[in-house]
């Protein structure tokens, strides 16, 4: 379509300008117009998601509380061999001496303490009880320092509380990363933790693992519901998902204590198992504190989010398939698997992804039900941000598991294609 009249001249709009320069400026208006429309949801993404998740990933790297409170001996440290054996020297014990003073009047002293002590425990005291003293300190005329420090707390005679000091000056660290991972700085760099001390890896595969089998165990039990649900009169069918939905009408914490009481020893299942003689009375199961009452309760609890993605797929499948497929001389089991199933993959897609990432992330029912072996890495993140207040390592921890469900999501785009997940 030219923009030029015959005359040569450009075609003008009804005002007077040129077409092209008007037709652009009423595009721009649309877009600025959709765009103000949808700035609300813009931004409440930004403030809800996008800015949590950015600050949780620099939680993870930040490390400047030793730098900014301990700035002379950090510079000081830099020329130490920690590797000689040896302990720094005067400078270096003057330097963190004066540290400590304006630390302790300003009352950090104790925080760098806690950061250190994430690394090398037991550092905390050192500071804490140096800091107590460190208010008398005559910086102009006492010394030498070495030994006034060595005389208040021994552990200032120690090269391996220095290393520590040395090796977590950087503004920047790997080290909440690598404890993440079972493993720690060393003298010599990255280093494996000793066995008896790595537990985080251990912990992301049993909740991988459990996730996994939450998931699968949904799908099963939830695909002859939603079949049965999706061909049932409507009058019936609305009855029975009122049941489904009934568990969202009911606080998740009293969901779970009732699993709590129904799989003690003590408790329903065991006392009827007793009851009607398949269990003895003094060999009752253990079915709780454990992976296997974590399951049987997160089942139960995220069981209708795979029902209702199902049961919406399952709804747009005409009946007459079935019909048509056994008039060509399928049998029942070839006519579901051959022509019912495959229209049903995009519900279970979307209700393995939906029950999967919640899983994977549940830390009440695995804190009340699963006792010290059906606990998810979830409740180690919790309980970092709200009792040993070690914000970086939560933050390191929270990252990895983001990370682990983006590459099973991108390894689930590849094998099934998200494209094909539907919602109904």
């Amino acid at each position: 379509m030219s923009d030029m009249t015959d005359t040569g001249g450009p075609v003008l709009a009804a005002d007077g300008t040129p077409l092209k320069r008007s037709l652009a400026r009423a595009l721009r208006r649309q877009k600025m117009r959709a765009l103000m429309l949808i700035a609300p949801l813009l931004l409440f993404i930004l403030i809800s998601f996008i800015l949590p998740v950015a600050d949780m990933l620099y939680r993870s790297v930040q490390n400047g509380i030793v730098t900014e409170t301990l700035p002379r001996s950090v510079v000081a440290l830099a020329d130490w061999d920690a590797n000689s054996g040896d302990l720094p020297s005067e400078a270096v014990f003057a330097a963190m001496a004066a540290d400590l003073k304006e630390a302790s009047a300003a009352k950090t002293h104790t925080k760098v303490g806690t950061r250190l002590n994430y690394e090398n425990p037991g550092i905390s005291s050192l500071f804490r009880k140096t800091g107590r003293k460190a208010k008398k300190f005559d910086i102009e005329n006492g010394g030498p320092w070495k030994e006034a420090l060595i005389e208040i707390n021994k552990g200032w005679g120690e090269p391996d509380n220095w290393r520590t000091i040395q090796t977590y000056s950087p503004p920047v660290t790997a080290g909440y990363f690598l404890n993440a991972v079972d493993m720690r700085v060393g003298p010599d760099g990255a280093e494996a933790r000793p066995e008896s001390e790595q537990i985080y890896m251990n912990l992301l595969k049993r909740t991988l693992w459990m996730s996994l089998t939450i998931t699968v165990c949904c799908i099963l039990l939830a695909y002859p519901v939603a079949w049965i649900l999706a061909n049932l009169p409507m009058r019936q069918a609305n009855m029975l998902m009122i049941l489904v939905l009934l568990p969202f009408w009911t606080s998740l914490l009293v969901r779970t204590s009732a699993w709590k009481i129904l799989l003690q020893q003590q408790g329903v299942i065991n006392d009827i198992l007793v009851w009607i003689g398949l269990v003895d009375d003094s060999a009752r199961l253990v079915i709780i504190n454990n992976q296997f009452g974590t399951i049987v309760a997160m089942t139960h609890i995220l069981l209708p989010f795979m029902i209702l993605p199902m049961y919406s797929v399952m709804q747009t499948i005409p009946p007459t398939y079935l019909r048509a497929a056994k008039s060509l001389g399928a049998t029942d089991w070839t006519a579901f698997w051959r022509v019912y199933f495959p229209q049903t993959v995009p519900g279970i897609g979307a209700g393995s992804i939906l029950v999967f990432i919640l899983a994977i992330g549940y830390y009440i029912t695995p804190a009340l039900v699963g006792g010290t072996k059906g606990t998810f890495i979830s409740n180690q993140i919790a309980f970092h941000i709200s009792s040993s207040l070690n914000w970086g390592l939560a933050s390191a921890l929270g990252a990895i598991l983001l990370a682990v469900v983006l590459v099973l999501y991108w390894a689930y785009d590849k094998i099934v294609g998200i494209d094909n997940v539907k919602l109904g």
